[in-house]
């Protein structure tokens, strides 16, 4: 499938070098065919510097391309909305980086205009994707730490040197960039939450630095979860249960995780499976799915994206931050 990449910034290098690496590992089920960027010294530089076969200085140019069949966007949050329509308008698949959209109305027209267009669209969030969600979900469901009855994550990194990060036009903030992967290993864990509730601290242009959040279950269940932009953690994310805990090493990409019995006694170890880059899992699904003519990817389906982004509205409302490209008409 030839891939075309809207942006031309940090983590669309990420994703060519996971379509360089993939086939060169013998999984050629995408292939680096173009770049997109407004700047067209700058999208010729990243072919150049990518192994990206053409460049294009206007995203328009890229999808009248008949060539092109698939698209990841890699642009900042505040342009996914329109730029996911762009794609379905000219019959691209659509693989777009989270968070999705800003909100959830954006997130649900988006979804239903590329159903109507009959593309196939999927969030880019590679932890849904990764054997370690299996591995961490097979491990609390073996009994071995018990009830499983709370649980603590968080994702911190020094990033305000990044424009799209500190800026209300861009949709900025800690939520939609780290935060999102916080409350993704939550429900990943322990499926939908009943409540959430959360509390942050704004730069000077109103968008969260850094944020506190809490989730409630019916049946008593309860997650702690911290989010930054601003400083550095150590990215670890805990469930306890009645009768040990489950500590996962950078809930932003799993690497292992660790059993204590009650006692704190270490009685199973487990690693991830070794990584191209960890952005292989996503690619190779939303390449099948696209290939079987399916509209979503079971591990990230429409439902999960859509409800995702309804938690951070609500998260966002109670914070008080609020994004101009949200009036934007759906």
């Amino acid at each position: 499938m030839k891939f075309g990449i809207l942006g031309a910034g940090r983590i669309a290098v990420t994703m060519a070098e996971t379509i360089r690496r993939m086939n060169g590992s013998g999984n050629a089920c995408a292939e680096l065919y173009a770049v997109a960027s407004r700047d067209m010294a700058r999208a010729q530089a990243f072919a150049r510097q990518n192994g990206v076969q053409k460049a294009f200085g206007s995203y328009a140019d890229m999808l009248a391309d008949p060539s092109l069949e698939a698209v990841y966007i890699a642009t900042p949050h505040s342009h996914h909305y329109r730029q996911i329509q762009l794609c379905a308008d000219a019959g691209k698949h659509v693989l777009c980086e989270k968070a999705f959209t800003v909100n959830a109305r954006q997130a649900q027209e988006a979804l239903r205009h590329a159903r109507k267009k009959g593309v196939l669209a999927a969030e880019a969030i590679w932890t849904r994707y990764q054997p370690m969600r299996r591995i961490i979900a097979e491990t609390i469901e073996s009994g071995v730490i018990g009830e499983p009855r709370t649980l603590s994550a968080n994702l911190c990194y020094m990033i305000t040197d990044k424009e799209r990060i500190v800026k209300r036009e861009l949709a900025g903030g800690a939520l939609l960039d780290v935060g999102v992967y916080t409350l993704n290993f939550a429900e990943m864990a322990f499926g939908h939450a009943c409540r959430v509730s959360g509390s942050c601290t704004k730069n000077e242009d109103g968008v969260d630095m850094h944020d506190s959040m809490t989730l409630e279950w019916e049946d008593g269940r309860t997650a702690a979860l911290y989010a930054a932009a601003d400083c550095v953690s150590d990215r670890r994310g805990v469930i306890c249960g009645s009768e040990g805990c489950i500590a996962v090493e950078n809930i932003n990409n799993p690497q292992s995780l660790t059993v204590y019995d009650k006692n704190y006694r270490v009685i199973r170890q487990q690693t991830a499976p070794v990584q191209l880059t960890g952005y292989e899992y996503e690619v190779t699904e939303f390449c099948e799915c696209a290939a079987a003519g399916k509209p979503e990817c079971p591990s990230m389906p429409h439902a999960e994206t859509i409800h995702m982004m309804q938690v951070m509205d609500s998260l966002r409302a109670q914070m008080g931050v609020v994004y101009p490209c949200e009036d934007w008409d759906a």
